[in-house]
């Protein structure tokens, strides 16, 4: 008997699909469509097309962390005008795809198309669907903008129109745990993508570490968790537009959210490398836990608060992923490319060997690292173009002195001009040179006014001299004067080796000094210095001041001595030195106060400089006194700094603090804590405090005690006092 002939299935055609994506993201996104089944990928800017089963579609739904929506076409055809639009569209049969009871929206794309207006040609659309139905059955579903069942795609490029059933919903980049937001957070599809180029794999070795060590709201890290651990992105989420759309598979569905579950119990059963963040900013930490326990990830990411000064080695090898700020204004970008440089410097000392992911919207600030990178891709947040770059850290030279050599002594010219002073400074510098690399000291002065005549000040700045001529009085030897100084810098340079270009000019009390020794005034430049553990920004072309006050560095360095475990506050803060030497030493907290905006921004470029920022670290533009008034914190250690100009000449200004600092200093020690300290610097050698103070104040000159061997003897040391709450058996 012959075996029937069974007629063969007719074989389903194939379903066309279109995943939007950022720009950059479209290998990602095409490699994501060929895992889960999609045949035929073609990647334009922005978008994926591929064809494939419902399958393949649902699966991009469920496990796409790169693709901001899944569409699945329904209909394409010509549009010359609005009016064809509208015809075409309702020859579609809508009962296939929503109901009466579904409320849908149309959004509408437009690429030199006839149809000019997006908004209009989606409009036209909406129309052909909410007429046919009420033609059918005297109903029309509802119209929702802002949050539809049903999202339908039109998109029109020239004359031809493609519509299509977004089954995504809401974006995929919602995955369902943001919780709490921060200030300029990253997109899930955009921060998986940083995390994936950068190297991260579902085989990441557990022996290795993955850190964010600016991590703001987290995202970086829940998205290399999710990779780790197998996690579907869209696991989380609570609906999708396909389950709202009349031909949804929920049998299929369920099928894949079962293996989507499997795999996950799975990947948290396998060990797991750490993940660990940290953010300078409190706030950012406790939204970052928030997400965190969101995402159900709070077992396997660890974040705490951290500046980036304390960046550590956690792993001897891992994958270190971030994204600075980038400012958004031109004085933010000018701060922050100092945070920048100290990240470059910090990377090479703490984490060499291990791999980066670099994210950067500013290409400017990103020429701030010396690494080699070995990819760069560009993508975008949002509408900013950024780049990412990844590598691996390179080796510190960790066998390099920190401080620059001291300049080599050379043997003055015992019969040329000025060999008295040449003969002097050398001396000076063999006196202080012992000191300064035992101190780890690279910025102090070599000489002040020690030989008659030769009224100058030469401050060392590392690899720079500057010299400061003090005015003369009027008379007929301002020539004479003249050529002094001019022969004094011959002298400079012959003593120190000092090239011209490293020589800079200044006059006391404002105005550059015109020539010497063939040398120009230069234009305005800053340039890095060490002091101990801190690093700061000098100018020396500045008439107002270095920024770098080394007649105070004897207090600054009491201040770090003092920090510890205290809130700090810096009135007259100016560059902030003395904030940096508290933070560096342990202050938790500090307040800088200050008049002039300029000196705060300096003050928040050496913050940044040493790895500090962040709200616990705050400067505040205001007359002291005035914001003394409404303060309602207290501070364990106080700087009240009177010096009212770079060289002590502000007679105006010393004056005003004679007079009014005993209101000043009363109102300080009343936000100082019981067992505070307070500082008083001054370089006024006219001022004494008002004897009312030490009535009411335990207060004590500690001058002495600071002045430093560069200064020794000299009229133009900084003054200091220091104040404490008398014990309450003492109080009148």
């Amino acid at each position: 008997m012959a075996t029937p002939v069974r007629p063969k299935r007719k074989k389903k055609s194939a379903l066309s699909f279109v995943a939007t994506c950022g720009t950059g993201l479209e290998q990602l996104v095409a490699g994501e469509i060929e895992e889960q089944g999609g045949r035929n990928c073609v990647a334009n800017p922005g978008a994926v097309s591929w064809e494939g089963n419902l399958e393949s579609g649902y699966r991009m739904c469920l496990w796409s962390r790169f693709a901001s929506r899944v569409l699945l076409q329904i209909a394409g055809f010509d549009a010359p005008d609005a009016d064809t639009l509208y015809r075409q569209a309702g020859k579609i049969d809508w009962d296939e795809h929503l109901s009466c009871n579904t409320p849908f929206a149309v959004f509408g794309t437009v690429t030199d198309s006839p149809i000019s207006h997006s908004k209009y040609a989606a409009l036209r659309i909406k129309d052909a669907i909410a007429d046919q139905f009420r033609s059918r059955s005297g109903r029309r579903p509802s119209v929702d903008t802002t949050r539809p069942g049903m999202r339908i795609s039109l998109h029109l490029q020239g004359s031809r129109a493609t519509l299509a059933v977004d089954l995504s919903g809401d974006s995929l980049h919602r995955r369902g745990y943001r919780r709490a937001a921060v200030e300029a957070p990253l997109k899930e599809t955009l921060a998986a993508a940083i995390v994936s180029l950068s190297g991260l794999r579902h085989s990441f070795p557990p022996d290795r570490v993955v850190l964010d060590p600016m991590c703001g709201g987290g995202t970086l890290l829940i998205e290399a968790a999710m990779i780790l651990g197998d996690c579907a992105p869209g696991l989380e989420r609570k609906s999708f537009g396909f389950q709202f759309w009349n031909r949804h598979d929920e049998r299929l569905w369920e099928k894949l959210v079962s293996e989507a579950v499997r795999r996950e119990e799975e990947g948290h059963q396998r060990p797991w490398p750490r993940i660990i963040g940290y953010d300078a900013d409190p706030h950012a930490v406790t939204a970052a836990r928030e997400n965190i326990a969101a995402a159900g990830l709070d077992d396997k990411i660890t974040v705490g608060q951290r500046q980036l000064a304390a960046l550590d080695r956690p792993a001897d090898k891992g994958l270190l992923v971030v994204n600075p700020p980038y400012g958004e204004r031109l004085a933010d970008r000018e701060e922050i490319k100092y945070l920048y440089r100290f990240l470059d410097r910090q990377l090479g000392r703490k984490l060499a060997g291990w791999r980066i992911g670099f994210f950067s919207s500013n290409p400017d600030l990103a020429g701030c690292f010396s690494l080699n990178w070995s990819n760069s891709y560009k993508l975008y947040n949002g509408p900013i173009r950024c780049r990412l770059h990844c590598g691996k850290i390179a080796q510190a030279a960790e066998h390099a002195p920190r401080l620059p050599a001291l300049p080599a002594l050379h043997e003055p010219d015992p019969g040329g001009e000025s060999a008295d002073f040449a003969a002097l400074l050398r001396a000076n510098c063999r006196r202080l040179f012992p000191w300064a690399e035992r101190e780890g000291i690279s910025c102090f002065r070599l000489y002040d006014s020690e030989i008659a005549g030769y009224e100058l000040a030469l401050d060392l700045y590392e690899r720079w001299i500057l010299a400061t001529g003090h005015a003369a009085a009027a008379g007929p030897d301002h020539r004479g004067a003249d050529h002094r100084f001019n022969a004094a810098l011959r002298a400079v340079r012959a003593v120190l080796a000092i090239p011209p270009g490293r020589i800079f000019l200044r006059k006391a009390g404002g105005g550059k000094k015109k020539g010497g020794a063939g040398l120009k005034p230069s234009p305005s430049r800053i340039f890095e210095v060490n002091e101990q553990r801190c690093r700061f920004l000098v100018n020396l072309t500045d008439d107002r001041g270095t920024g770098l006050p080394l007649a105070q560095r004897s207090l600054r360095l009491l201040i770090g001595r003092s920090a510890p475990g205290k809130t700090f506050l810096n009135l007259n803060g100016g560059t902030g030195t003395a904030t940096v030497h508290a933070m560096v030493n342990g202050a938790p907290a500090t307040t800088t106060v200050d008049l002039t905006a300029g000196q705060l921004h300096l003050a928040r470029s050496n913050f940044f400089l040493n790895g500090f920022g962040g709200p616990q670290h705050r400067t505040i533009q205001e007359d002291p006194l005035k914001w003394l008034a409404g303060c309602r914190s207290r501070f364990g250690l106080i700087l009240v700094n009177a010096s009212c100009s770079p060289d002590g000449l502000d007679s105006a200004a010393a004056s005003r603090f004679r007079r009014d600092h005993e209101q000043l200093l009363r109102a300080a020690m009343k936000v100082l804590t019981r067992e505070g300290l307070l500082l008083l610097a001054v370089d006024d050698p006219r001022f004494t405090p008002a004897p009312s103070l030490a009535e009411d104040f335990l207060l004590g000159d500690i001058t002495g005690q600071l002045v430093p061997p560069d200064f020794t003897g000299q009229s133009n040391r900084c003054l200091c006092w220091e104040f404490r709450h008398r014990p309450p058996e003492q109080e009148g």
